[in-house]
């Protein structure tokens, strides 16, 4: 049914003109809605794909070598020690903080703080500082 406000030409008749065409969506050959919702399928899965890679491709970035020199103690009778540690994941004071203290408590050590951060360039100038703890939790 047409609205009210759309006005057919006079023909004479009482049908309307036969030239007028209302707006007819497109005919769809070959069921193309299919076709459209898997390529638009095929969009998400490459989007996916792309930030997987990306991801894998950003990864060495994380497993870079990266140790941490900190200060702990020992009560009864009262010890301190300077030490080198290895940091799994990222390097950050947060993840060194964190991994020293457990590793530490473990043995009965404290962690007094966390002096700095920093890759396998800097091992070499620690050593003989840290002595026995080089490396050792």
């Amino acid at each position: 049914m047409q609205p009210n406000w759309v006005r057919h030409a006079k023909t004479g008749n009482n049908t309307r003109v036969l030239s007028y065409i209302a707006h007819q969506p497109p005919a769809l050959l070959l069921n193309i809605k299919a076709y459209m919702l898997i390529i638009c399928s095929m969009k998400h899965t490459l989007a996916l794909f792309c930030t997987a890679t990306s991801l894998l491709l950003a990864a060495p970035a994380f497993a870079e070598s990266c140790y941490a020199d900190y200060k702990a103690k020992q009560d009864n009778p009262l010890r301190l020690h300077y030490g080198v540690i290895q940091i799994d994941g990222l390097c950050d004071a947060e993840a060194a903080k964190s991994q020293t203290s457990s590793r530490l408590q473990a043995e009965g050590w404290t962690l007094l703080s966390i002096l700095s951060t920093f890759g396998a360039d800097g091992l070499a100038e620690r050593k003989q500082s840290a002595g026995t703890y080089y490396l050792r939790f």
